[in-house]
């Protein structure tokens, strides 16, 4: 093959790879801003169901911040990533802060996970980083690839740590996952069980209103009531965030490739047109040299 032909077929696939990541570029910025909507739709959704929570819980005359957690019972963690690649250190990132730096920066154990505790990632790409480590995985999901599947996906997630709870005697719940930024994403630690019942009965102190609530539902029932809705919401807040985070990486690193593609495209086409004009050149001298022989025979 020659140096032009091969640099034509250098072109067509690179030409053919933009098109690829234009797409991709496309249907990621359109996703951000769908996560992110079904997330935000959810905040005044939180506040309501937090404000209930206080209600109940300042009905109560129990003091809330003397319960303690026992440390000697299991700890569950979730660590969610994404099922796709092309994401940047979306997953690498994640990872790394939910079994290592988090502990490093906040619980003084640099660089280990609690004795106690299990993992269970989220999303193909998350699995695949935390098995070579040498940690054994409690469970394994697969990410929800749209808004209508993050609903019986939550519901799949409550139900597997209820069955922990019952049968491991888990009492702490962590989720570690990635919060979008302007065109950039950073991992956050959120603890969903046990539930900070002494913060949300202080919250009650900012209730916006000047009639006082009130509620006729027995206590008991009213508050599981607003706990199943409290867990419903974090999780699916979380992995929300956490596909809306996804996409912002994988959009910037379309962009990062589109530019790339597009800085080697103009270096094949130069050198396809420095080729091709070398060939031409080459031509026409082995034209005019014969040109020339043909005359001197003549002559």
């Amino acid at each position: 093959m020659s140096t032009l032909e091969a640099l034509q077929k250098q072109i067509a696939s690179g030409e053919d790879l933009s098109s690829i990541v234009r797409t991709m570029k496309a249907l990621a910025a359109t996703s951000v801003r769908q996560y992110e909507k079904a997330a935000e739709s959810l905040d005044d959704y939180y506040h309501t169901v937090e404000l209930g929570l206080s209600v109940v819980l300042g009905s109560q005359t129990e003091n809330f911040s003397n319960l303690a957690l026992d440390e000697n019972k299991p700890l569950l963690i979730f660590v969610i990533g994404s099922d796709h690649g092309l994401a940047g250190r979306f997953n690498e990132q994640i990872v790394n802060y939910a079994l290592e730096e988090y502990w490093s920066e906040y619980e003084g154990t640099p660089g280990a996970l609690p004795s106690n505790s299990y993992v269970a990632a989220v999303g193909e790409q998350a699995i695949s980083r935390i098995e070579p480590t040498g940690i054994k995985l409690a469970a394994s999901f697969n990410m929800p690839s749209s808004i209508s599947a993050i609903t019986p996906f939550i519901q799949q997630l409550l139900e597997e740590i209820e069955s922990w709870r019952n049968r491991e005697g888990v009492e702490k719940v962590m989720l570690f996952y990635n919060r979008p930024l302007t065109a950039s994403f950073s991992p956050r630690a959120e603890t969903l069980l046990p539930v900070d019942l002494a913060r949300l009965k202080e919250t009650r102190l900012e209730w916006e209103s000047r009639s006082l609530p009130v509620f006729t539902m027995p206590t008991e029932n009213l508050l599981s009531a607003l706990l199943r809705q409290y867990f419903f919401v974090s999780l699916y807040r979380a992995c929300a965030l956490s596909l809306a985070a996804e996409n912002t990486s994988r959009l910037a690193a379309m962009q990062a490739a589109e530019k790339n593609i597009a800085e080697r495209l103009d270096e094949l086409k130069t050198s396809y047109q420095h080729e091709r004009q070398a060939a031409i050149t080459e031509e026409l001298l082995d034209i005019i040299s014969g040109f020339k022989a043909v005359k001197g025979s003549l002559d």
